[in-house]
């Protein structure tokens, strides 16, 4: 997933590094964009230290600082999309309205704060309690040995907060593009259009968007929970076959969950006008260029 994932979010974070943030919606683009960069960068260090055999001190660093990184990066972008559809919402249920939570401030601290909440409220506490130190790096059965009492108690408790907080989000997407679905078609019907093709192409982007939120994020938050009740409680030999099973499942929808950071790139180019005309310039610019490039290397004179 790694080459691909880094192809695809270098050239979204080459597009919106060109793209001003003059609405709305690009700066909550923008922030997505930094934060599927983060998850990707983080790829490749947390499946090292999966590997059977991984060097135990890049466990233990994975464990206390990348992993943590890794997860609360992926909320961001939970978070980011969820106000990508309330922006969405706004704009299209309420176009003549003024409300604050249309301006450009506003989508700038929200962003802002749902990087401190995270990492500040979430992260920082993680990092600072995955403190616990193991004499037998062998016997490092999952991050939870590097835990103290304090620190697997935190760590049950923002698991479920999170669970929560996804569910809660993936509310507000479907209620928001469902909302949205309807807005657009009563429009057609009201303007006494019969453009089937324009209806079908609108429930289809809302379709896409929502299927893919789901297949990526919710087959993980539903094991999430039960999984972590059993990895805090894996002293218990009788639990031992269950919880291998339930790693398995886990790590298995966690590799689907982070997928998203592949299909977050295309969902840009789906949703967003600006970033889709800003994209075809620029590869028509690097076209241009390199045909002149090529060209002029052809129709230089050969050496005496």
């Amino acid at each position: 997933m790694f080459p691909i994932a880094l192809l695809l979010n270098v050239v979204a974070a080459w597009v919106s590094l060109h793209l001003k943030a003059t609405s709305t919606f690009v700066v909550y683009l923008k922030n997505l964009v930094a934060a599927d960069i983060i998850v990707t960068l983080m790829i490749p260090i947390k499946a090292g230290a999966d590997m059977p055999g991984a060097w135990q001190d890049l466990i233990v660093a994975t464990c206390r600082f990348f992993s943590v990184v890794f997860y609360n990066a992926q909320y961001t972008c939970i978070a980011l999309l969820g106000c990508i559809s309330l922006d969405r919402f706004f704009k299209i249920m309420m176009p003549r309205s003024t409300f604050f939570v249309q301006s450009l401030t506003f989508s700038k601290v929200i962003s802002g704060t749902v990087w401190v909440l995270l990492f500040g409220g979430i992260g920082i506490p993680n990092f600072l309690l995955t403190n616990k130190q193991v004499v037998n790096l062998t016997a490092i059965s999952s991050c939870t040995t590097l835990k103290g009492p304090a620190g697997i108690q935190f760590h049950k408790n923002s698991t479920l907060a999170m669970n929560v907080f996804f569910w809660l989000v993936s509310l507000i997407i479907v209620v928001c593009y469902i909302c949205i679905t309807n807005k657009v078609i009563q429009s057609y019907r009201k303007s006494g259009s019969n453009n089937n093709q324009g209806k079908h192409k609108i429930k289809l982007r809302v379709f896409i968007v929502i299927i893919v939120f789901f297949v990526c994020f919710g087959p993980y938050h539903l094991i999430r929970i039960p999984y972590t009740f059993q990895q805090v409680s894996y002293s218990d030999t009788k639990c031992s076959y269950l919880y291998e099973h339930m790693s398995f499942a886990k790590s298995l929808s966690h590799w689907l969950a982070t997928t998203n950071v592949c299909m977050d790139p295309l969902l840009y180019v789906f949703l967003c006008r600006e970033f889709k005309e800003k994209l075809t310039s620029m590869m028509k610019n690097v076209i241009i260029s390199f045909k002149v490039a090529t060209g002029s290397k052809l129709k230089a004179p050969l050496p005496h």
